[in-house]
């Protein structure tokens, strides 16, 4: 299990509970645009999990950028409304100091999506989402 995805220091249980079973695990880190970064994680070569930091505008929120992934339909909100998540995936907002000069008005986001590996349990989604954003929160991405 990875200790970092994308540069970012991770539990590697909680990684490990949203993934499927297998021999071999890979990962690759992509930048499909400006703007993102995603790490994807694959299992027996099998791609098994995304996650990504994606800045979006500052007037978007967690359930908007949501409908922008797959798997987050009808997810749950947190209470302070930065996250959203489902059994399968989730979105959430880093803190508002998070600010970078590169992407001036926007806030960065991090999406989780399994990749229909038939892992679908809400509260290790949850436990990774919000532990990868805190994370994210208090690193280089974040200054």
């Amino acid at each position: 299990m990875p200790t970092s995805l994308c540069g970012i220091p991770v539990n590697p249980a909680l990684v490990k509970a949203v993934l499927p079973g297998g021999d071999s695990l890979a990962s690759a880190t992509v930048k499909p645009n400006g703007g993102t970064v995603r790490c994807n994680l694959s299992v027996d070569g099998k791609d098994a999990l995304s996650i990504a930091q994606a800045w979006w505008g500052d007037r978007d929120s967690a359930t908007g950028v949501a409908q922008a992934y797959a798997h987050t339909d009808d997810g749950t909100l947190s209470e302070d409304e930065r996250f959203v998540h489902t059994g399968r995936a989730g979105v959430g907002r880093t803190v508002s100091s998070c600010e970078v000069s590169e992407h001036p008005e926007q806030d960065l986001y991090i999406v989780v999506e399994t990749r229909d590996t038939g892992v679908d349990d809400p509260e290790a989604i949850e436990k990774l989402l919000v532990a990868y954003t805190k994370a994210v929160e208090g690193s280089p991405a974040c200054r």
